[in-house]
């Protein structure tokens, strides 16, 4: 038995336009924060790498010794780019954890760019809020880590 294909489905793209954005962006997310930590040399302090990028010193830190959410995300990419994945963990689990989750998301795309599935379509799939509420439980989480590593909580 043999299937005839229209010649509206023949011309038809296998992929949307999007697809190729999505594949650059989810490729050259990790891409672009390992260069980002191999520019920057880590701070000591497990916070502050960010002001080599001519942003200021980190308000609550400097006013009340107490860390935003953020404090040492910079210096945990910068650490792990170095090769000190567990330095990098102890200065800001969350910033190893934005690292490792934009290196699977380049492998997820890359995967389903293979099997020749659009992105764009799959990313319409994703479970978003679970997916939401997971990484806003992590950063809380992290941050209290952090708040408890800066104010002598944890030891040394």
């Amino acid at each position: 038995m043999s299937v005839r294909l229209s010649d509206e489905s023949r011309l038809r793209p296998l992929r949307s336009r999007e697809h190729g954005i999505v594949l650059l962006l989810a490729l050259a997310a990790p891409l672009a924060l390992l260069a980002l930590g191999l520019f920057l040399e880590p701070d000591p302090r497990g916070w502050g790498t960010h002001e080599q990028l001519g942003f200021r010193p980190c308000w609550p830190m400097t006013h009340w010794n107490v860390p935003c959410p953020g404090c040492g995300v910079t210096t945990a990419v910068a650490l792990a780019a170095h090769g000190s994945p567990l330095e990098s963990l102890r200065a800001q689990p969350f910033g190893l954890a934005l690292l490792l989750t934009s290196l699977t998301g380049a492998g997820w795309a890359a995967f389903l760019h293979l099997r020749r599935q659009d992105l764009y379509v799959e990313l319409h799939v994703l479970p978003w809020r679970r997916l939401a509420t997971m990484l806003g439980t992590l950063l809380l989480l992290t941050w209290i880590y952090k708040l408890a590593l800066v104010r002598g909580g944890l030891g040394d």
